[in-house]
């Protein structure tokens, strides 16, 4: 089989003979469907998979896979830290890049995106988690229900002997595998050290899947005592004045800004907001916003239309523009005992290659404050 591997020439290149001799297109996930090779091989026929495909083709490894609109690095760290498995995927390393690397048989932990699942043909988890389901990328998939069927295909080709973790009360999945639900809830052998509710039903979706993978409740005890947050995630950086600074900036949608503002629902918070939007309506993130929420700094490209879903609350807000100045604003009008959340409900891509790069000039700006 002849095969082309398409980053940055999916990205760039208008030449679509480069698929005259090709059976199947690898795509990374960041290329848009609609580049002209990519869209070119739909036309033709041509078979588009993703590294996750791939990987699966090749690894003789059974694969724990997680999926969902928040919560997925964490979760899958957490699952390595119990299982002792290697983590890879959407959390940073190569799914392929396990090969060879990886004992014969041994558990693999994945971390799985929609723009992945969405070009899996074969793809199999021995064991799959669905953390939870809300619109996001509706940049990219254009509906609500284009980007839950990207999700959901995680499920599709597991067979009876395989397990499908799902929060409770999930509607109906594809697949034939065992169902196990879990729940914020849930009794669990140890209680994680991460805030928010929504962290605990990230640590009782992992203590379902570690169990269905055969492992003993004092590893699973051993694991969530010994976890700690992945940087960017409600991670807090620093403290100036009495003023505590947390980096969320993993939150590139409205859900996860959201369980942020709920997991400070008890302090008072300067949350610093936005960047570029996904396509998703800004009201829900409004609703959110309790009489805790001193002030709301806007930022990037979203700051219109997030100041028109705000204006209505009666909520005070400033439109900063970017993160130093907003920064700057929350710690000169925060007293000691506050909170300032960057968790900006949208992409970072109008100011920043990354989530990360924007966490990390956070981080340094407090830094600063420190000093």
């Amino acid at each position: 089989m002849d095969v082309v591997e398409a980053d940055r020439t999916l990205g760039n290149d208008e030449d679509v003979s480069l698929l005259d001799w090709v059976e199947v297109v690898v795509k990374s996930g960041g290329v848009p469907n609609e580049a002209a090779l990519a869209r070119a091989a739909r036309e033709r026929g041509t078979r588009i998979w993703s590294d996750a495909e791939v990987a699966y083709r090749i690894l003789p490894n059974p694969l724990l896979a997680v999926t969902g609109t928040k919560g997925k690095t964490t979760t899958t760290a957490l699952l390595a830290e119990i299982t002792g498995a290697p983590a890879a995927g959407n959390i940073g390393l190569a799914l392929c890049a396990l090969d060879g690397e990886v004992e014969p048989g041994a558990l693999v932990v994945a971390e799985l995106s929609s723009f992945q699942l969405e070009h899996v043909e074969t793809f199999r988890p021995r064991i799959a988690v669905l953390l939870n389901l809300e619109a996001d990328h509706l940049d990219r998939h254009g509906t609500r229900e284009a980007y839950a069927a990207a999700k959901l295909r995680i499920f599709d080709r597991q067979q009876a002997d395989d397990v499908a973790v799902v929060p409770q009360g999930f509607g109906a999945i594809p697949g034939r595998a065992r169902r196990i639900e879990f729940s914020a809830d849930d009794p669990l052998p140890a209680e994680p050290r991460l805030r928010g509710r929504h962290n605990r039903a990230n640590a009782a979706a992992a203590v379902a899947a570690a169990r269905a993978a055969g492992v003993s409740e004092d590893a699973i005890a051993g694991g969530l005592e010994r976890f700690r947050p992945v940087p960017h995630r409600l991670e807090t950086v620093g403290e100036a004045g009495g003023v505590v600074y947390v980096n969320d900036s993993i939150a590139t949608n409205v859900l996860a800004a959201r369980a942020a503002l709920a997991a400070y629902a008890d302090e008072p918070v300067h949350l610093i907001a936005g960047g570029r939007a996904k396509g998703e309506s800004f009201e829900p993130l409004a609703a959110a916003v309790g009489p805790n929420v001193r002030v709301v700094y806007l930022v990037g490209e979203a700051d219109e239309a997030l100041a028109a879903a705000l204006a209505p609350t009666g909520v005070p807000f400033e439109r900063s523009g970017d993160l130093r100045t907003a920064v700057a604003a929350a710690a000169a009008n925060a007293r000691p005992g506050d909170v300032v959340l960057l968790s900006p409900a949208c992409a970072s891509f109008d100011q920043y290659e990354s989530f990360e790069q924007r966490g990390e000039e956070f981080r340094e700006l407090v830094r600063t404050m420190e000093a």
